[in-house]
């Protein structure tokens, strides 16, 4: 068996996923996923790409290593540890490394420096945390750390669900996103905090998706409305309702 698709077998029962799990994940039929592991068919790059993603492997790892044999050196028994545990590490972005995550979301060098953490509710995939800052999401207040699990290809947004976006534009955000069906190409932002106002992103700027999974906030942080502010947000959307009646009418 070629050492590719020995790897693709082995992955997936170190995980203790069934063919039809592993193949959900890599958007690929269960057949096609046991071509592979029976050596009927050679992996296509994008698969091994997915692959490389998901368990933070290379592809000189995939195509060249036995990642059966954890006999080699440190790094490969630690790289062991982690596909075996049942509960992720989860690396952690602090606002302090926004800037450089920008520049190093794609180095596994670089992930690897970050500190990392595990929660007992989540097993499997692939998690990164972020910290967020500003009142733009409340009641989620700021400080806030959002866990997401990564998204693969924009056309797995759900609709009005929160996103952690990682873009060239506007470098690491926690938004609710909806598709823009009347604009080709852009996603459609919105905050939980009405203050704020809707905006679109070219989906060419997106470099991450992380659909948001947990959310930990301190204890006593909770922000709750002040009742002025909920005055003035009323009389905002009031006077953009006015508005765009008299630019239907």
């Amino acid at each position: 068996m070629s050492t590719a698709n020995q790897n693709l077998k082995y992955l997936r029962k170190l995980r203790g996923w069934t063919q039809q799990e592993f193949a959900d994940k890599l958007r690929i039929k269960r057949s096609l996923l046991g071509a592979y592991e029976e050596e009927r068919a050679k992996p296509h790059l994008d698969v091994l790409e997915t692959v490389c993603d998901i368990f933070k492997l290379t592809m000189d790892d995939i195509l060249r290593k036995d990642l059966s044999d954890n006999k080699g050196n440190y790094l490969a028994k630690r790289r062991a540890l982690k596909l075996t545990g049942g509960r992720p590490d989860i690396p952690f972005v602090p606002v302090k490394a926004a800037a450089g995550y920008l520049n190093g979301y794609a180095d596994p060098e670089y992930i690897d420096e970050l500190n990392t953490f595990t929660l007992p509710m989540l097993s499997g995939g692939n998690y990164r945390a972020f910290e967020i800052l500003g009142d733009s999401m409340l009641p989620t207040p700021s400080g806030s750390i959002i866990v997401g699990e990564k998204v693969e290809n924009l056309e797995d947004i759900k609709t009005n669900n929160t996103y952690i976006l990682v873009s060239k534009s506007d470098g690491i955000v926690y938004k609710r996103i909806e598709k823009n069906n009347r604009i080709k190409n852009k996603l459609t932002l919105i905050s939980d905090n009405p203050a704020y106002q809707t905006y679109n992103i070219n989906t060419d700027d997106v470099l991450e998706m992380w659909q948001a999974s947990v959310v930990i906030s301190r204890a006593g942080s909770q922000q709750r409305w002040d009742i002025n502010q909920l005055a003035n947000i009323v009389t905002n959307l009031h006077q953009q309702v006015s508005t765009l009646k008299k630019k239907m009418n």
